[in-house]
């Protein structure tokens, strides 16, 4: 394809813009624009990669963010997205749920609308609860820290609950649950460290590091995680931050 090269560097991300979008719409590419250290993102890569879905997976600066990633995103403006058919989907848990009515193989969700609606609740459950006290812990201190912990293992009592007895949320196989909470596996004890605190504690919660254990186990979770170096730099570079993630 033959273009115009301007010299103006607004000028030209467009002009790459442009191609980019032409090229997305002669073919069934799937991208995912992402950060490393992204607990969101890391579900998105999960469900792609147990579905098998080839994808392009581009990093991108959370601190500067690329002017396609705000014209994808324009509500939010923040990783994840996937694009598919060029067509942009936000949220991961909305991502989630489209992959999975996408991508027939390896069903992440329920058959029964039952368990499909339990699954939500507790995906929603661990975002708003555990998540957010959890983040909270890591990077503050002193009384404030000490309560933060505290609502964080009272939200995973309430999970430690719903996992006892199984393997997976998914029951045999990982699912949707697994997927959506995952980030509990790997990014709780990374904040633990930065943050010098204890959320986990195998003694009071051994269904859940039982699940965690199972969790990172399986070859195609393992295989995808993230430096758990570069996440200690990253996350002691933003312990004292007040913006989220």
């Amino acid at each position: 394809m033959s273009y115009m090269i301007v010299k103006d560097e607004k000028g030209i991300i467009e002009v790459k813009w442009q191609i980019w979008r032409k090229t997305m719409e002669r073919r069934e590419d799937v991208k995912l624009f992402n950060f490393h250290a992204s607990p969101f993102g890391q579900r998105v890569i999960w469900a792609l990669k147990l579905k098998g879905v080839d994808y392009e997976c581009i990093e991108e600066d959370i601190f500067n963010k690329s002017n396609l990633l705000l014209e994808l995103n324009p509500v939010h403006k923040k990783v994840p997205v996937l694009v598919h058919c060029n067509k942009p989907i936000a949220e991961s848990l909305v991502i989630l749920e489209y992959i999975d009515e996408t991508w027939k193989q390896y069903p992440l969700m329920p058959q029964n609308p039952y368990q499909r609606a339990h699954a939500r609740f507790w995906a929603n459950f661990a975002e708003h609860k555990l998540l957010d006290a959890a983040w909270m812990a890591m990077r503050s201190s002193g009384e404030e820290q000490e309560k933060a912990v505290n609502e964080a293992r009272e939200a995973v009592e309430k999970i430690e609950e719903e996992i006892k007895g199984k393997r997976f949320f998914g029951r045999d196989n990982i699912g949707f649950l697994d997927i959506a909470i995952g980030w509990i596996s790997y990014w709780i004890p990374v904040w633990e460290e930065v943050g010098s605190m204890k959320i986990l504690d195998p003694l009071k919660f051994p269904a859940i590091n039982a699940w965690i254990t199972n969790f990172l186990s399986h070859p195609t979770i393992n295989d995808t995680l993230p430096q758990r170096d570069n996440m200690i730099v990253y996350y002691h570079s933003r312990r004292k931050e007040v913006s989220p993630f």
